[in-house]
């Protein structure tokens, strides 16, 4: 291709207008959007879970989650990532105690966390409607499709409106035995803003509990954010 000083005006101006063209409800980066990576942004979550079991009311807990983007390293693949130090307290009135330290990563369009020593691909680009991935291609869980919904689009939590979010479905599972799902949503230029995981077992022992809906055993959590921000 010539240089740019050989090229015609009417070309050059051509080319520029492709180069800023997109694609509605498209990210060309994942991490340009909903997957910000910066040392010092921090998410704090209002946290609830509850624990179900066959024989005793379920356990209810609520607590606070932070989660910090450390400084940036070179990890064992060759790569950049950044440290992610988590923190918790019961109430706002406890300091925070440190909970664990995970690594995250953005590497070919994909964003990856290292969670308790495996990683796993939380969101994918570009993003768009109905896109699919295996988050566990990088560990030996097993396939685990996410797929993208609502891309672009609005997304309130609580008394939080975010204009541009996506939503990643996983596992979404009812029968009559049990249900499994997992639904992300993140917020452009914030990150993650809701998490809600249901894991629950029907009883099947015994014909006066199976097909009732009657929970065996299981957990529920959410994750909703309450503020971010750099520190």
């Amino acid at each position: 291709m010539p240089p740019l000083s050989r090229l015609t005006p009417f070309v050059l101006q051509g080319l520029l207008l492709l180069s800023g063209c997109q694609v509605p409800g498209i990210d060309s980066e994942a991490d340009d959007g909903y997957f910000p990576l910066k040392t010092g942004h921090y998410i704090i979550y209002a946290v609830e879970e509850q624990q179900f079991s066959l024989t005793a009311p379920p356990v209810s807990r609520t607590y606070q989650l932070k989660e910090r983007i450390g400084d940036s390293y070179t990890d064992v693949t060759g790569q950049t990532a950044y440290r992610l130090s988590r923190y918790r307290r019961t109430t706002v009135n406890q300091p925070w105690q440190a909970d664990s330290i995970w690594a995250v990563r953005l590497v070919n369009n994909e964003a990856i966390r290292t969670e308790n020593g495996r990683d796993f691909v939380r969101l994918t680009g570009p993003v768009a409607d109905q896109l699919n991935w295996d988050s566990n291609r990088y560990n030996q869980l097993g396939r685990d499709d996410y797929t993208i919904r609502n891309a672009g689009q609005p997304y309130r939590v609580q008394d939080k409106v975010f204009d541009e979010t996506v939503t990643v479905l996983n596992q979404l599972d009812s029968t009559l035995i049990s249900v499994k799902k997992r639904i992300d949503v993140y917020a452009r230029q914030v990150g993650l803003i809701y998490t809600e995981r249901v894991a629950i077992q029907f009883c099947t022992a015994t014909p006066a509990c199976s097909g009732r809906n009657q929970i065996d055993y299981g957990t529920k959590q959410v994750y909703r954010i309450q503020t971010y921000g750099v520190e």
